[in-house]
């Protein structure tokens, strides 16, 4: 089975770090910092889109296996809370994974524990190398 290279590209860009990676569970943590703001000096959205997206398709990717790869064709995240500072972590868990689609959720919060982003990914299921 084989995944994208985790460590470089747009990973690195963000300052990624995954904490864990299986077909059950994917954990990614990153620095806040002023690089990663919108104009009103916090976390863009953006990002957090990035990294539901990023937890789903590794999550899927691993699940799925030699059989094929996968893509995301819808991404919906919720917003919650403003962030300017600290570290936030996020958890991929899925909620479905059927024959041609999965259903990823995941959650971020900062280092107090509270939540400050959530959404879902839905991946299509590309069959075959």
């Amino acid at each position: 089975m084989e995944i994208p290279e985790l460590t470089g590209g747009f990973v690195a860009l963000l300052g990624l770090k995954f904490d864990e990676a299986s077909a059950d569970r994917v954990v990614i943590r990153w620095l806040v910092r002023p690089d990663l703001h919108q104009p009103y000096g916090i976390q863009h959205g953006g990002v957090y889109c990035a990294v539901v997206e990023t937890a789903a398709s590794v999550g899927g990717a691993l699940w799925l296996g030699g059989q094929g790869r996968v893509v995301g064709v819808s991404n919906q995240t919720d917003f919650l809370r403003a962030v300017r500072e600290g570290e936030l972590t996020a958890v991929g868990t899925p909620l479905h994974r059927g024959r041609s689609q999965q259903l990823w959720q995941v959650e971020i919060s900062d280092d107090a524990g509270r939540l400050v982003s959530r959404g879902q990914v839905r991946l299509q299921n590309l069959m075959g190398g």
